[in-house]
C-alpha cells in the first residue's frame, strides 16, 4: 500500500467519517411534545436514510411517514429525482402528523399534500423559543426583546450595558470569533423556561473591572484591513471575576422582572444555566447551586418567582472542593417532595455517592449508596416508587470506566444493576422520565440501541450497528490494558490503538495521545471511542503507529483520592510519569512497541501535556505536535486554574509552566495555534516560543491566522500538517506530496448552526 493510500485509509477513520463505515451506530432521538415519543434517522441497506418514529408506550417502531408517497410528491414538485431510501432533506421537524423540512433551497411541509413554506421565525438563528412556541426571545444591545405571533417585538429590559449584559456567556467563552467567522449571531439568549412556558429564568452577566485581552484578525472574512478585537478575560489571582445576577421574567405578568434577592453568583467559565446549575422545580420555584470562590462550600438554594426571596435548603463544606459531580455539566442534585427532601451527591466517604436530606433537619443525611465505586450521573427519580436511577462506574471488574445503569431505594435498600450484561451503557432519558434510550456496547462489541423501561426491560428494539464497512478498512478494536502507575501501587487503565495491518513480528513507533484533565477522562469503554476519548487516535494509528490513550492519576471517574491528586501535581500534566511507567511495563510483554521511537500529540490541555512530556522526559519523547496548548497557567483563564488547582500561588503555578522548562527541549517539536483563539490565547504559545528562542532551541511553528480554538474551517489543513510531521520525524517516511484532506463538516454543536 502506498503512503498516499495509507493517508486515504487514515482519513476514512476520522471521527466525522465513521457514520459512513458504521451503519446505525448512533441513534439521536428527536423528542416529540409528549416527552416520550421521538423520531430518528436510520441508515438503510441502500446507503440512504429512513425517518423512523418510535412510540414507546405502544411498543411501536415504524416509518415516520410514507417515504414512497413523500418522494413521489417531492419529485413532482421540484422536477428532481428523489429516492425514497435517500431523501435529500434536512432541518426536519415532525409537526401535527406531518413533516416540515428543508430541501432544494426551500422549506416545505407535507402531511399527504406537499406545500412550500416560509422559513418560520422560530428557526431564525439567535433566538430562544419557548417550548410551547409562543414566545421568541432575542438579545440586542445587551438587553432582551420578546415577540410572539401577531404582536410587535417589545423590550423586556432596558438597563443592560456592556458590563452588565443579559442572558450571555462571559466574553472568554462566548464563541464570538467562531460566530464572526461564519457570519452568525452567536449563542442564542441563555435562559430556562418554566414548565408552562409562561416565565423564564436568566441572568445578567457582570464583567465590570475585568482584565482585557486583544486579538488581531489579520484578514477578516470580508478581506478588509486587519481588525482589533478586545474582550474581557480574568486570570488566576485577579481580584475581579465574572458574576451573574439571577432574574425571572414573568411573561404571564406582562414580562415583569423579579430579581433574586441574593448576592450575585460566581461565573468562572460557563453560565450556570448551561451547566444545569439553575433549574425549575414547580411553576413558582427556581433552584440553583451556589459555590464559593474557594470551592469549599456548595449550597442548594430556592428562588421564589413571585417575591424574589431566596432560601438555602442544603449545603456542604469541605476540602479541597465540594461539587455535585466529578466532571463539569453533571448535576447529581434533585429536590423531592416539593422541597421537603433533597437528593445530594457527595464524596465525603471517599467515593461519589448519593445521600438523602430532610430539609427540615439536614444535619444527618441518609446515605443511599456506598462502596468502592462511583455514582457518575443521576438519571431519574421516581418519587412514587421512592427510587433513584443512575449511572455507576467501577462495578465491572477490570474496567472501572464501564457505565452501568442502577437503581436504589430512598431508604438505601433494593440496589441492583438494571441490565447486568457487563457491557457499557450510554443512556438518554426521555423528557417525560418514563423510559430511556440505551446504547449497549463494548470496545469490541458493536452498539445495540433499544428503548428500556425502568426495570431494564426492552420495550422497543431500535438498531443493531453494522460495522462491515469499518472492518473492510482493516480496523481492529483498541486493546485495553491496565498497568502500575509510577507510585508502584495504583492501577491505571488505557487503550492501545493498533494499525489496521498490524503485524506482531514488526516494531512500531509509538504515539502517546494525552489529555491531562482533570475535568475529563481520556479512556472510554464504548465501541469505537466516544468523540472526546478518540481525539483522532483511530486515524493516526492507521498511519502506521501504535497510539496510547490512558488516564493516569488525577483524572476523574474513580475515587476522590485518586482524582484529587491533580491538586498539587498539575505540573505533571495528568501524571505523565504514569504514562512513562505504563509504556515501559507494556513493552516488556509487547516487543512490537518501539520505545526508541516514541512521540506525543494533543490539542488544548493535550497540547500542554505534549510539551510537558518532551521537557520532563526528553529521553523517551522524541517528537511532539502541540496544538493550542495552555502552556502557562498563570496567564490562562481564572475559572480553569483556580477551580482545578487552587488560588494563584507563585511557586505552584511556576512549577506547572512549560515556559520555565523550555531550555530542556531536545526533540522535534511542532507548535500550532490559532491566531484568533479567544479561549487559549495565542500568547500562551508565543510565550513559549520566546523562551525557546532565548534558549537557542530549534522548533517548528504554525500559526493559523483566522482560526479559533477548534480550528473550525481549518481542521483538514491542520490535521494533515500534524500527520505529516509525525510521519516524517517519527516514522522516518516522506509524506505524500500535496495530499489534501477533504473539508471537515461544520460542528453544529458549537453554536447550533
Amino acid at each position: 500500500m502506498s503512503l498516499h493510500e495509507v493517508y486515504q485509509r487514515a482519513e476514512s477513520l476520522l471521527e466525522h467519517n465513521w457514520p459512513q463505515l458504521v451503519r446505525n451506530g448512533q441513534v439521536s432521538p428527536h423528542w416529540l411534545p409528549d416527552g416520550e415519543s421521538f423520531w430518528y434517522e436510520a441508515d438503510t441497506d441502500e446507503g440512504g436514510k429512513e425517518f423512523v418514529r418510535v412510540e414507546p408506550a405502544r411498543g411501536r417502531r415504524g416509518p415516520a411517514f410514507d417515504h414512497d408517497r413523500f418522494a413521489t410528491a417531492l419529485s413532482a414538485a421540484t422536477g428532481r429525482h428523489v429516492s425514497p431510501s435517500s431523501l435529500p432533506i434536512t432541518d426536519v421537524a415532525l409537526i401535527d402528523g406531518g413533516v416540515e423540512f428543508e430541501a432544494f433551497d426551500g422549506r416545505w411541509g407535507w402531511d399527504g399534500d406537499l406545500r412550500r413554506l416560509d422559513a418560520p421565525v422560530a428557526r431564525a438563528p439567535g433566538l430562544n423559543v419557548s417550548p410551547n412556541g409562543r414566545w421568541r426571545v432575542a438579545r440586542r444591545d445587551h438587553n432582551l426583546w420578546v415577540s410572539s405571533e401577531g404582536e410587535p417585538e417589545t423590550a423586556l429590559s432596558t438597563d443592560g450595558h456592556r458590563d452588565s449584559s443579559y442572558a450571555c456567556q462571559p466574553d472568554a467563552l462566548a464563541l464570538t470569533t467562531l460566530a464572526r467567522r461564519f457570519g452568525q449571531p452567536g449563542l442564542p439568549p441563555i435562559l430556562r423556561w418554566s414548565p408552562a412556558s409562561d416565565a423564564f429564568v436568566t441572568h445578567r452577566t457582570v464583567q465590570a473591572g475585568l482584565r482585557t485581552q486583544y486579538l488581531v484578525d489579520a484578514m477578516p472574512p470580508d478581506g478588509s484591513a486587519p481588525q482589533l478585537h478586545e474582550y474581557r478575560y480574568p486570570m488566576p489571582g485577579d481580584e475581579a471575576m465574572v458574576t451573574c445576577e439571577l432574574v425571572v421574567f414573568d411573561m404571564a405578568a406582562g414580562g415583569r422582572q423579579v430579581p433574586a434577592q441574593t448576592d450575585p453568583l460566581l461565573l468562572p467559565i460557563l453560565s450556570p444555566i448551561l451547566v444545569d446549575w439553575v433549574w425549575w422545580g414547580d411553576e413558582r420555584t427556581v433552584y440553583f447551586l451556589d459555590q464559593t470562590r474557594d470551592l469549599r462550600r456548595l449550597s442548594l438554594r430556592a428562588f421564589d418567582r413571585e417575591s424574589g426571596a431566596v432560601t438555602t435548603l442544603v449545603h456542604e463544606e469541605g476540602e479541597p472542593r465540594i461539587e455535585p459531580g466529578q466532571v463539569p455539566g453533571v448535576r447529581n442534585v434533585r429536590v423531592l417532595g416539593s422541597g421537603a427532601q433533597v437528593l445530594w451527591w457527595s464524596q465525603r466517604d471517599g467515593w461519589g455517592h448519593l445521600y438523602l436530606y430532610d430539609v427540615a433537619d439536614p444535619a444527618e443525611p441518609r446515605q443511599l449508596t456506598s462502596g468502592d465505586w462511583l455514582v457518575q450521573r443521576v438519571l431519574h427519580v421516581d418519587e412514587a416508587e421512592s427510587a433513584v436511577y443512575f449511572v455507576a462506574l467501577g462495578l465491572v471488574p477490570g474496567d472501572p470506566y464501564r457505565r452501568q445503569v442502577c437503581r436504589v431505594g430512598f431508604d438505601g435498600s433494593g440496589f441492583r444493576i438494571l441490565v447486568d450484561d457487563g457491557l457499557d451503557h450510554e443512556v438518554t432519558v426521555a423528557p417525560s422520565g418514563t423510559c430511556f434510550v440505551d446504547v449497549a456496547s463494548a470496545r469490541d462489541v458493536p452498539p445495540v440501541t433499544t428503548v428500556r423501561d425502568w426495570t431494564g426491560t426492552v420495550i422497543v428494539a431500535l438498531e443493531e450497528a453494522d460495522i462491515s464497512g469499518l472492518l473492510a478498512t482493516g480496523w481492529r478494536p483498541p486493546e485495553a490494558f491496565s498497568a502500575t502507575a509510577a507510585d508502584g501501587s495504583t492501577q491505571v487503565h488505557g487503550l492501545l490503538f493498533l494499525p489496521p495491518d498490524f503485524d506482531p513480528s514488526r516494531k512500531y513507533p509509538v504515539l502517546d495521545s494525552p489529555y491531562p484533565g482533570p475535568q475529563k477522562a481520556r479512556v472510554t469503554s464504548a465501541f469505537g471511542g466516544q468523540r472526546w476519548a478518540d481525539r483522532g487516535a483511530q486515524a493516526v494509528a492507521a498511519l502506521g503507529f501504535v497510539v496510547l490513550a490512558m488516564d493516569g492519576r488525577g483524572t476523574p471517574g474513580r475515587s476522590r483520592a485518586l482524582h484529587d491528586e491533580y491538586r498539587d501535581h498539575y505540573d505533571t500534566a495528568g501524571f505523565l510519569q504514569d504514562h512513562v511507567a505504563a509504556l515501559n511495563e507494556l513493552a516488556r510483554t509487547r516487543p512490537w512497541l518501539d520505545l526508541d521511537r516514541v512521540g506525543i500529540f494533543g490539542n488544548s490541555g493535550g497540547g500542554y501535556a505534549t510539551v510537558r512530556a518532551m521537557v520532563q522526559f526528553p529521553e523517551l519523547f522524541k517528537v511532539g505536535v502541540a496544538a493550542c496548548g495552555n502552556h502557562d497557567q498563570r496567564y490562562y483563564h481564572l475559572g480553569f486554574g483556580e477551580f482545578w488547582f487552587g488560588p494563584l500561588d507563585d511557586d505552584r503555578y511556576v512549577r506547572s509552566s512549560n515556559v520555565e522548562l523550555a531550555h530542556r527541549l531536545e526533540g522535534r517539536l511542532l507548535l500550532i495555534h490559532g491566531g484568533m483563539d479567544d479561549n487559549v490565547h495565542p500568547h500562551l504559545t508565543l510565550r513559549l516560543v520566546e523562551r525557546l528562542i532565548e534558549a537557542n532551541k530549534d522548533f517548528d511553528l504554525l500559526i493559523v491566522p483566522g482560526a479559533e480554538h477548534h480550528f473550525a474551517g481549518y481542521e483538514a489543513y491542520v490535521t494533515r500538517r500534524q500527520w505529516d510531521y509525525l510521519v516524517r520525524h517519527l516514522a522516518g517516511l516522506e509524506p505524500p506530496a500535496g495530499y489534501q484532506l477533504r473539508p471537515f463538516p461544520r460542528d453544529r454543536g458549537l453554536l447550533g448552526f
